[in-house]
């Protein structure tokens, strides 16, 4: 399966850029929530601590870096051209941002006022966001595995974020709903739907590209998401009719199916061509390891869901879907992506004897596999303070300050040496 990339269709490097700069601040701030919290983060995952402290990691980090990741791929991978990528890209930015932070605090502190003021900066900027995707990408037929996986991805953010606005309203107003299943439902979504769909969107065609592996047999590129859309249906349905099997065999189905994803790639990197491991391999191969136990973890709590009550499980499940899953699948694509836009809108101002940097000037891989090697630590922390909170929760945290802060230092630094790239080559130095 090849894929046809339109890089004259990219759009200007600001767009995407500004999400990816400012979503690794959201994980310093879920670092700190760690140290300053303590045992509360741990303790269940409907305190304030831990609801903040997943939010910082799904709508601050995880949300932003996608969002900017569409408004690249969609005219690149798709031909899906938004209209006036800056101008959204500008209006989405700040309210994602800004929205995430009021989100945080509104559960920390319990205030409806803030809940309120989230729900309206995340609702219109992901309206206008959801609007512009949908517009350009339900205009393209969906001629391979990827752009069907773009567009259903869309649909799951939009069930995400309609789901997420209800219970913030819900939660704000005091109204009588139980918000425990539909909680779950939301998270089924975001996750399952939103990231899980575009995750594998985007990796049809990255993973062959960057890791040099062979490309995904089409037969299950075109149906996993199908499965995941399939089973996110039937959860959704299990919720409306309040079907507890119903639900279990859903849960169990999009496990299944995540599996399926996490062995394909397995199978497509142990025959990679490249020998040498980079940042961007390592993250990935850290992530595939995680997912699987998270889908295990997963599976079985469908099966048998008093395991779900076990101390320590949602923890430690959260921890490796999160941070050591999702997490790193992007930071590990953020490794690849950032250095080759920043090459690829440097290409205009290349002069006969004077080509410009290539990517590992303008971004080093070590200091990306530096950083990874922090990450790891970060999670294994991380995984053992979900068991021993009393003891590693404030460890883990400023490890997770460390390796996020190193992490946006490296991007910096990339956007650094692409400025100083562009003013020499406009300038003839």
């Amino acid at each position: 399966m090849q894929a046809l990339l339109s890089y004259d269709q990219s759009p200007p490097l600001s767009a995407p850029l500004r999400f990816f700069l400012t979503a690794p601040l959201f994980l310093v701030l879920a670092g700190a929530l760690a140290v300053l919290e303590g045992e509360a983060l741990f303790a269940s995952r409907w305190t304030p601590a831990a609801l903040a402290a997943t939010h910082l990691v799904t709508a601050g980090f995880m949300l932003q870096i996608m969002v900017g990741a569409l408004i690249q791929i969609l005219p690149v991978l798709a031909g899906a051209n938004l209209a006036r990528p800056r101008l959204i890209a500008g209006i989405v930015h700040p309210g994602l941002a800004l929205g995430a932070l009021a989100l945080a605090l509104g559960f920390l502190q319990s205030a409806p006022g803030w809940l309120h003021a989230a729900g309206v900066m995340l609702g219109g900027s992901l309206t206008v966001f959801i609007g512009a995707a949908g517009l350009a990408i339900f205009r393209v037929p969906s001629t391979s595995p990827s752009i069907r996986g773009l567009k259903l991805s869309v649909i799951a953010l939009a069930v995400t974020v309609a789901s997420g606005l209800f219970m913030l309203l819900a939660l704000a107003g005091g109204w009588a709903v139980a918000l425990m299943p539909l909680a779950d439902l939301h998270a089924a979504w975001g996750l399952g739907g939103w990231a899980g769909i575009l995750l594998a969107a985007v990796a049809y065609v990255v993973v062959p590209m960057f890791q040099l592996t062979p490309g995904c047999p089409a037969k299950p590129a075109w149906r996993f998401p199908l499965l995941l859309m399939a089973a996110l249906l039937l959860w959704s349905l299990a919720w409306a009719v309040s079907a507890e099997a119903l639900q279990r065999l859903a849960q169990a189905a999009l496990a299944i199916g995540g599996l399926l994803f996490v062995g394909q790639t397995m199978k497509l990197q142990a025959a990679r061509r490249r020998a040498r491991p980079d940042s961007t391999f390592r993250y990935w191969q850290g992530a595939l390891y995680a997912s699987l136990l998270a889908l295990l973890m997963l599976l079985a709590s469908a099966v048998h869901p008093p395991l779900a009550g076990v101390p320590a499980w949602m923890g430690v499940f959260g921890v490796l879907i999160l941070l050591a899953g999702l997490s790193a699948f992007i930071i590990g694509m953020l490794y690849k992506i950032v250095p080759f836009l920043l090459w690829l809108h440097l290409q205009p101002l290349a002069r006969p004897g004077k080509p410009v940097p290539p990517m590992n000037k303008l971004l080093a891989d070590k200091d990306g596999l530096g950083q990874w090697r922090l990450y790891l630590a970060a999670l294994l922390l991380a995984v053992a303070a979900a068991i021993r909170p009393d003891w590693l929760a404030v460890p883990a945290g400023l490890c997770l300050m460390a390796t996020a802060g190193w992490l946006w230092w490296n991007l910096a630094v990339g956007a650094r040496n692409y400025r100083r790239a562009r003013l020499a080559a406009v300038s003839g130095a």
